[in-house]
Parts: C-alpha cells; structure tokens; sequence
C-alpha cells in the first residue's frame, strides 16, 4: 500500500542535492561509524579505527543490511546492484564470519518481480547463507505486499511479522509499513501476537528487535517514527537487554533508553539528508568519489554469557573490516 500522506514515498524520487559545506555536515553525522557494547544493560561506545576496547569473546556474530532499493537508478546511485554486491563483499571479508543476515526492508524500489529476483541473486553470493527479511513500503508499493509475502512470509504470520530463537536470543521480525499513514503503523493484531509472542520469556532473555520504520520518533515530520511504536517497546520493559534495529532513514543514529538500544542502519543504496537540514527526505546526491563512505553494513556481536552485543557500522569503503 502506497503511502497517500507521508513525504517519504516511492514516488519521492528526485535528488535531493546539497552544497558542499552542507553535505560534508551531514556526511559528519552519518559516515561515522560507533561501536556499541552492551553489558548488563550498561551502554559504552566508541569510534570505528579507535584503539580496540577488550571485549568478551562473541558467541555469534549476524549482520544486518538495509534498504537497497534495488531497481532505482537515479543520480544519486546509477547502480545499486553493484552497491549492494559491494556490501556482500565486505559481508564475506569479516573476520568474524556472521551465522545469518538481516535485511530491514526496501530491498526494492518499485516490488516488481525482476527487482527482487535480482536481490535473491546478489544474496545468493554472501558468506550468509540464513537471510531474514522484513518488508519496507516500496516492497509493498503497487499490489499490498502480495509477491512479498508469497516470496518471503510463507513463515511469517499475518502480513508478515514472525519470531525465531538462535543461541539463547529471541528475534522478532516486524512490519511497520502495510497499514502507512505517514508515521509506520504496527497495528492491533501485530501487537496481539507481539505481546503473546514475548509474555512467556524469562526477563533475562536478550531480545532482538527487527523493523524497517524505526519504533521510535525519529523525526515525525518526515514520517520517521512508528504511531504504535511505544505500545511495542512497553512489552519489553522486563527485559534486561533489548536491541531494535531499523533501516528506512539511509543514515546511523543511535539511541539508548533504559534497557533499549535502537540503532538505525545506512542503505546499501543511496543516504538520505539529515533530519531537518532539507525541505523533504529522499535520495541525496553526494560527490563523485564520495557514495559508498556513505553506504554499508551492520555487523552486530553476541556473547551470550555476559548479555553482550558490540554493534558496528561499517562503510562499504573505508573503516573497519
């Protein structure tokens, strides 16, 4: 379902084209990449190329990629295809080899067959050969999400949302974009099932949290922001540790809230501006040079003994490998 009230739509696709000065403000806030360590609920961070803090061991590592929109072919990236085969490559060049991959939605522009035959494809080529998805609005644009599903939810309940358990962690897929109105939108019957799906864990289970819209505000005014989200996050206040990974906003932000660490992916494909520094998001141009500093992957780390997770962005060129 095609959003009719948000700014932030599949039809959103003229440039958005910054001066320099701008851009290089922008670039500051979301090139950077911050290492996140989570110990008993206790956050600590640092910069991508610092000295290494010492850290436990990880039990697992997964990565999480977003927005690859895979089918857009505007100035601001002529070839997303090739940007995304670069963030598989960087994905199979870990040291630490990830058990599985997470795609945070608009893994297509347009949700046309062909579009995402070609992500499987690309995909085909990771060192991560477990890969969970959750829809963004432009892989739902056109016919409700029907391919989508037929693809991808065969799993999954209702439109799309779904939990699964690896080494001791609960991962739970949502999808915050069929019911769009502006703001994502959960829904009565997603949090249903959400509420029931976590009532009978232990408060010590670390909990994964998964959507393509972030749960929290980010920037209403761009749409950025789930309208139901707080009722979500209410459900995991017992818990000790909890991460809610997103993508929609092609840049890094982070935050942490209590016993919540949300942390927002860069794209695959293009950066949008920061909030409030152009009329309207969408696809932003950068220098020639300049696009894949401000693309790349997530690699999250997990040490099941100490509740731990290290979250990482990594540029699909420069930073850490």
């Amino acid at each position: 379902m095609q959003d009719k009230t948000s700014k932030n739509t599949p039809k959103a696709n003229e440039d958005i084209d910054l001066d320099r000065r701008g851009l290089l403000k922008c670039m500051s806030w979301i090139g950077t990449g911050l290492v996140w360590t989570i110990s008993g609920g206790v956050p600590s961070s640092q910069l991508l190329g610092a000295p290494k803090k010492q850290t436990a061991s990880s039990d697992f590592t997964f990565v999480q990629i977003s927005d690859s929109h895979i089918g857009f072919s505007k100035p601001a990236n002529v070839d997303v295809t090739a940007t995304l085969q670069a963030a598989v490559e960087k994905i199979n060049g870990l040291q630490a080899k990830p058990e599985f991959l997470i795609h945070t939605g608009d893994l297509t522009h347009l949700a046309k067959p062909s579009e995402f035959d070609t992500m499987d494809g690309v995909l085909q080529g990771s060192a991560a050969k477990n890969v969970f998805f959750v829809p963004g609005e432009h892989d739902v644009t056109g016919d409700d999400g029907k391919f989508y599903l037929e693809r991808y939810g065969k799993k999954a309940q209702g439109r799309g949302w779904y939990s699964f358990e690896h080494k001791g962690v609960h991962f739970i897929g949502l999808n915050n974009v069929v019911q769009l109105e502006g703001l994502g939108d959960l829904g009565a019957e997603q949090l249903a099932w959400l509420e029931k799906d976590v009532k009978g864990l232990p408060a010590s289970t670390p909990l994964v949290v998964f959507a393509h819209i972030p749960l929290w505000s980010v920037y209403p005014e761009w749409g950025w922001g789930t309208r139901d989200g707080a009722e979500a996050l209410s459900y995991f206040k017992r818990f000790g540790s909890v991460t809610v990974l997103n993508g929609h906003i092609h840049q890094t932000v982070q935050k942490v809230e209590g016993n919540v660490t949300f942390h927002t992916a860069m794209s695959t494909a293009f950066p949008q501006p920061a909030p409030g520094s152009a009329p309207a998001p969408g696809p932003m141009k950068v220098p020639a040079g300049e696009l894949r500093h401000v693309l790349g992957v997530t690699t999250v780390d997990f040490s099941v003994g100490t509740h731990s997770l290290a979250v990482v962005d990594r540029p699909l060129e420069g930073g850490a490998s």
